[in-house]
């Protein structure tokens, strides 16, 4: 079995438009969302064996903060690859880049960018009509996680409507959103 992990920057910002798209940081939102997150993919035992991200400065930040939250509760951190090519990578391209490097681990967390991620999930999923992949189906906001497994045990295997959706989770649906305005 292998676990994929989709987990969309948190919110970045828009203050500084000097910077390009590829620069741009994370908000005071996006600072709040990432750890939020963390948690939560950490107390359901969502943890990677590899970690898979766009180079992009708000990918960075959102799994800087990630790790620094699980490091926190003594959760051993994974390997991290920090790729150019998963910046704004469609659907093929982070499978391409999954299968070429995620091949020995069994739980890969992706840190990436929309479109590619919810169209890579929207694909991945087993069609459904439950109430997960419906949020799923709407939209994939930032900082919002999606927990797919798959009943193969190579990353180059995955094929289209073969994954199973575990859960799909945003960050306003955490308990702490409201106190936290994520």
């Amino acid at each position: 079995m292998k676990r994929l992990i989709l987990l969309r920057h948190a919110k970045s910002s828009w203050t500084d438009s000097s910077l390009d798209d590829h620069a741009r940081p994370l908000s005071d939102r996006g600072v709040r969302a990432a750890p939020a997150m963390a948690r939560w993919l950490a107390d359901e035992g969502w943890l990677p064996d590899r970690v898979l991200s766009s180079d992009a400065t708000r990918t960075r930040q959102t799994w800087d903060l990630v790790s620094e939250t699980w490091s926190t509760r003594s959760i051993p951190l994974p390997e991290v690859g920090f790729r150019p090519g998963l910046y704004l990578a469609s659907p093929r391209r982070i499978l391409g880049v999954l299968a070429q490097e995620g091949e020995d681990a069994t739980t890969v967390l992706v840190v990436g960018h929309n479109p590619g991620l919810h169209d890579l999930a929207r694909t991945l999923v087993v069609p459904g009509s439950t109430k997960i992949q419906q949020r799923l189906d709407r939209k994939f906001p930032t900082a919002a996680a999606a927990i797919l497994e798959f009943s193969t045990d190579r990353w180059n295997h995955l094929a289209v409507s073969e994954g199973r959706l575990v859960a799909f989770m945003r960050p306003k649906d955490l308990p702490e959103a409201k106190e936290q305005r994520l």
